[in-house]
């Protein structure tokens, strides 16, 4: 399920964020009311927003205010600001907006069409942004995944040298002691011999599992008949 991106509308006048709640409904998003700059400061510590919509004129921290601490904090500079005015003072004033780091500046009364089709431009790029970065994070896993997956393969041939190398052992000290036991003259020739034979073969299974272990150079000696 796709997550809702969230906008943030910014008025002291409750009218005017509910009149902004109908125009943006039809978007499907996440609308999220502040009726004061310092409100708007809260939300944005906790969550993130596609896009803000700011009233310029506000009691207390009016609109530029409340941008200029938007922009000063990391989390949030990069958030697109669209501001709302109901007061025109010429080119000065839009100036000072976009100064303040807006990407828009619309004057009331505005047509909800073409507020409607701006914000949708923002919620898309922030939801494509989203989309990045999942796939981003999920790249890296899949990168890490694969790296742990090859040094546990590589670590497989060590594991099983050593194992053969301690079964090898094994047999060996059988073998010195069988020998120990045969070493008389009243031995049998036979079994003297079955048990130097066998002594041959456990020294060339040894010199070609040493062949093997890391840093002694590749191939394996040959284990005499």
């Amino acid at each position: 399920m796709v997550q809702k991106a969230k906008i943030l509308l910014v008025d002291d006048r409750p009218e005017n964020l509910l009149a902004l709640e109908a125009i943006l409904s039809a978007l499907d998003q996440t609308l999220v009311r502040a009726s004061s700059g310092e409100e708007a400061l809260k939300a944005l510590l906790t969550d993130d927003f596609a896009v803000i919509l700011l009233d310029v004129q506000m009691p207390g921290m009016d609109g530029f205010e409340t941008a200029a601490h938007i922009k000063r904090r990391e989390r949030t500079r990069d958030i697109p600001i669209i501001f709302l005015t109901a007061i025109n003072h010429g080119p000065h004033h839009t100036f000072r907006g976009y100064a303040a780091g807006a990407v828009d500046y619309i004057s009331k009364p505005f047509d909800p069409w073409v507020l409607r089709a701006k914000v949708s431009v923002f919620v898309e790029l922030y939801m494509k942004n989203c989309q990045l970065r999942e796939q981003a994070a999920l790249l890296r896993l899949q990168l890490e995944g694969g790296a742990k997956a090859a040094a546990a393969e590589a670590k497989e041939p060590a594991g099983l040298l050593a194992e053969l190398s301690a079964r090898l052992a094994a047999v060996e000290e059988q073998a010195e002691a069988l020998s120990k036991q045969l070493d008389d003259d009243s031995a049998d020739a036979a079994a003297v011999a079955t048990a130097a034979h066998l002594e041959r073969k456990l020294t060339g299974l040894r010199r070609a599992l040493d062949a093997l272990e890391p840093g002694t150079g590749s191939g394996a000696a040959s284990v005499p008949s």
